[in-house]
């Protein structure tokens, strides 16, 4: 019995202590950052055919941010990756379970009041993906209609306060999200114009698809770190705006989303204006 309680005293100790100890301690110690991505939402983050683990967000933080560290720290920093989802994202960063969320995360209001965001990378909206030969045209045609979301989504939400009529269904992932849209138990699925973009792209018949309706939301994408750790989210804003300075972010954007790219996704001028404007003078 004693042997038992001192156990569970050295594994709570223990946690106290990792809770304690600061985003920057961790990676000094173990010279490791772990980032929370996701394994299915090209060309952020994706297992490709070659079963690896590779996607835009993922270059930022290895080909941005792990420089800015291991320059910062004096040591290299190698880079690690867990799974996250909507519904588990927040959670995972909270408990410190990894150090960085970096994928298709947009910096909202609400959110920040659980966690803090880097400077916005990147742009985009919600629009829905529907079989070719469906009426649906945009947000206005979704009222009394079955649309699929996933969980702990922006989209999921604004479309319960602006069409309540909806029959919404919500779903852990975007390939269950798109599994049911294919099946039929759906007649919409609703989610960032470039999330729908690269599911239609990775599809198996992309011709059978097609993205629908004007941006009926802003959703600018940030990584998400833990709250008050201003030395951490400064090395992490100081990647990025190293990347956009340089040209780096723009060669990685090519990359992913250039007319060549997994995704091809056009970079507005409005949009480079603004990403350019987020770097401070030195």
């Amino acid at each position: 019995m004693q042997r038992a309680i001192l156990v569970l005293v050295t594994v709570l100790l223990g946690a106290a202590w990792a809770m304690a100890e600061t985003t920057l301690e961790k990676i000094v110690r173990t010279g490791t950052i772990t980032i929370g991505t996701r394994t299915g939402s090209p060309p952020f983050a994706y297992i490709n055919r070659q079963n690896e683990w590779v996607g835009f967000s993922i270059d930022l933080v290895e080909q941005a941010i792990v420089p800015a560290l291991s320059r910062t720290l004096g040591k290299p920093v190698k880079l690690d990756k867990k799974e996250t989802a909507p519904q588990t994202r927040i959670p995972l960063l909270t408990s410190h379970a990894v150090d960085l969320i970096a994928e298709t995360m947009t910096d909202t209001r609400s959110r920040r009041e659980a966690v803090d965001f880097s400077l916005t990378f990147f742009v985009t909206g919600a629009q829905f993906l529907v079989k070719k030969e469906s009426p649906i045209k945009g947000i206005k045609d979704i009222a009394g209609r079955r649309v699929a979301a996933q969980q702990g989504s922006t989209n999921a939400k604004i479309i319960r306060e602006r069409v309540p009529k909806t029959r919404l269904q919500e779903f852990p992932d975007q390939p269950t999200a798109f599994q049911a849209l294919a099946q039929g138990q759906v007649d919409a699925y609703t989610n960032d114009g470039i999330q729908l973009a690269g599911l239609k792209a990775k599809s198996p018949r992309p011709d059978e698809w097609k993205i629908v309706g004007d941006f009926y939301s802003y959703e600018p994408y940030g990584m998400a770190l833990r709250k008050n750790e201003s030395d951490f989210r400064q090395l992490v804003n100081l990647g990025l705006m190293e990347a956009i300075e340089s040209g780096k972010y723009f060669e990685l954007y090519d990359k992913w989303l250039g007319p060549k790219g997994e995704v091809p996704y056009p970079l507005t001028p409005e949009t480079r204006r603004f990403l350019q404007m987020q770097v401070v003078p030195k």
